[in-house]
């Protein structure tokens, strides 16, 4: 199913693409939440440090497969607005000769250095153990992961983000279910969340191929499409790259500064764990935002429309700010509440809402830098995305958290300023790179 996103208001379309998505993302993070609650009503501490380390660890090889596929995404919404039939057939078919192979060897690579991982993160003694059955379960579900967004990032490049939403609603009773039974009943601990994470992505990618092979797109794809073509890879590579790259900063900067929550013990390690999973829900409006502003802007880059384009950057600013205050201001008297549905210690409650008070703000903050990289990505300058991302968790993220850790000990409140504070320096980039292109005329 093909949806021309070059037509109409901008606005409109802006909100009938994001909110399909935006609900599809919220059921993928559910996953998470999901496991950390349930984990949390059966098991202790220790357990709920290794579902929160192994899940941030496997969130962000998710992060770094979408920031590939938006490559795909870009250039698949090019084709469709310039109404290029076979470019779009061609990108389709490398995409998924370029991804099986990608899947697959993540996956042993992974698998080889599962010890490496567990250690670079400074996982507790107490969660090791457990950390390690968590990530081994999802490393192997690693091509099930790739295949789902993958295939999302098509549907998302054809302005379809319906059918992906249906697809991880399905998906997402299967998690609850079997997250229940296997870390309830069935008492798996942190092995149990993980085995119903990839058994409910494993049924996502049958129902997807399922979707791909009934819904009719407007353009045929061939066998040859499928070999692959230097231009084509080169295309796709070039966008997925850089965002991959970016986010992948990011993510790091995130495993750095739970390896040094989890230097401070396991009830610090909790807290930041719990709060790092809230903070990924809060975050799917940006996120909604950025692949939405890079969806239709892309098609409307295509069809030579550039002031849609820039109509759409706006908008998704707009959106992303007022909801990052809105729920900023939420969490200043609402913290303690929402740490104790995954909590029942005092002490992980009160460190995780001094965390996330602070942290929170970058909810906000982040919004205006996440809509600029989806507004670059789609005219093929994600480079740019990456250079401001780099200099953040260079300069702001990683330093700031750490002397935080340093000079008070005793609170996490002041660490949690270091992700807006980063976001603010890459927020000032991104408008400086804007104005300099828009004077030169790039965009």
């Amino acid at each position: 199913m093909k949806t021309d996103l070059t037509q109409g208001s901008m606005l409109k379309n802006l909100i009938k693409f994001s909110l399909p998505y935006l609900l599809s993302c919220f059921l993928q993070t559910f996953y998470g939440l999901t496991d950390l609650f349930i984990t949390g009503q059966f098991n202790g501490a220790d357990t709920i440090t290794a579902v929160s380390v192994g899940s941030q660890i496997t969130h962000m090889l998710t992060v770094v497969i979408v920031g590939l596929a938006m490559g795909t995404t870009v250039i698949v919404g090019h084709g469709v607005g310039a109404k290029k039939r076979e470019k779009v057939s061609k990108t389709i078919g490398n995409t998924v000769t370029l991804f099986s192979v990608f899947g697959v060897l993540l996956m042993l690579l992974l698998i080889a250095c599962l010890e490496e991982i567990v250690a670079a993160v400074s996982t507790p003694a107490e969660a090791v153990a457990q950390t390690k059955d968590y990530l081994l379960v999802c490393f192997l579900g690693i091509p099930f992961i790739t295949a789902y967004n993958v295939i999302s990032s098509i549907f998302r490049g054809l302005g379809d983000s319906k059918t992906p939403m249906y697809i991880v609603t399905v998906a997402g009773v299967i998690n609850v279910i079997l997250d229940y039974v296997f870390i309830g009943p069935l008492a798996m601990g942190a092995k149990g969340a993980a085995l119903a994470t990839v058994i409910a992505q494993g049924c996502s990618v049958g129902l997807t191929f399922f979707a791909m092979l009934h819904i009719k797109p407007g353009f045929a794809i061939h066998l040859r499409d499928f070999v692959p073509e230097k231009e084509t890879m080169f295309g796709i590579l070039r966008v997925g790259i850089p965002i991959a790259a970016q986010d992948g900063f990011i993510q790091i900067s995130f495993l750095v500064i739970t390896a040094i929550a989890n230097g401070r013990g396991v009830e610090v390690a909790a807290a930041v764990g719990i709060v790092e999973k809230l903070i990924s829900f809060f975050f799917l409006v940006p996120s909604a935002m950025l692949s939405s502003v890079s969806a239709i802007a892309s098609q409307n880059a295509g069809a030579g429309q550039h002031e849609k384009s820039r109509k759409v950057l706006r908008y998704g600013i707009c959106v992303s700010v007022c909801f990052g205050m809105m729920v900023a201001l939420f969490c200043q008297f609402g913290a303690e509440p929402l740490l104790a549905l995954f909590t029942r210690e005092p002490e992980v409650v009160r460190l995780g809402s001094q965390y996330l008070r602070a942290y929170i703000f970058d909810c906000a903050v982040a919004g205006i830098h996440f809509c600029f990289s989806g507004y670059f990505c789609a005219y093929g300058k994600a480079i740019l995305s990456f250079i401001h991302n780099l200099l953040s968790v260079l300069l702001v993220r990683i330093p700031g958290a750490y002397l935080a850790s340093v000079y008070f000990p005793d609170t996490l409140y002041p660490m949690g300023w270091a992700a807006p504070a980063g976001s603010l320096l890459s927020a000032l980039i991104c408008v400086g790179f804007f104005v300099g292109l828009r004077k030169r005329k790039k965009i």
